[in-house]
């Protein structure tokens, strides 16, 4: 009795060691037949210091975190290894700023399909969590904010 509520007090410790990451607003930017990338957007939120150091989806032979900087008058895009999720902030994936690219697609991204995207994020005590989310596709003309006039 005593080895199963050490066991179960032990679980419950490691459980809490990992960090509470959620995802809200994901979505996927829609694309033309011919094209062969595009963007996902989301919110995330950590209760504790993490970082996200990976994302891939089965729909994109590359998928990389990219952020957006404007330098000397010119916008660049390029591609990051992490992105910090301070904790208790929401950080914001989104067009024209950090955002996940999907390359090499392997199809179409029609509006309303959805797209499985995963996500490892690393906590401050080096665990990778891995997330799985599954974002729709919104038009290709989709405005470039988050607000979409849904209530969640």
């Amino acid at each position: 009795m005593k080895k199963t509520l050490l066991a179960a007090a032990v679980a419950a410790l490691s459980l809490n060691a990992w960090a509470d990451v959620a995802v809200r607003e994901s979505w996927v930017r829609g694309t033309t037949p011919a094209q062969k990338a595009t963007g996902a957007f989301m919110e995330l939120s950590s209760s504790d210091e993490a970082v996200l150091v990976s994302v891939s989806s089965p729909l994109a032979g590359v998928v990389e975190i990219h952020t957006t900087k404007m330098e000397n008058g010119v916008m660049k895009m390029r591609s990051v290894h992490r992105l910090d999720l301070p904790a208790g902030q929401v950080v914001k994936l989104q067009p024209g700023g950090n955002h996940v690219m999907l390359m090499d697609l392997r199809q179409q991204m029609k509006k309303g399909d959805v797209v499985p995207i995963t996500l490892k994020v690393e906590g401050k005590d080096k665990k990778v969590q891995t997330i799985e989310i599954r974002a729709e596709v919104r038009d290709l003309a989709a405005p470039a904010t988050m607000d979409h006039g849904h209530k969640h």
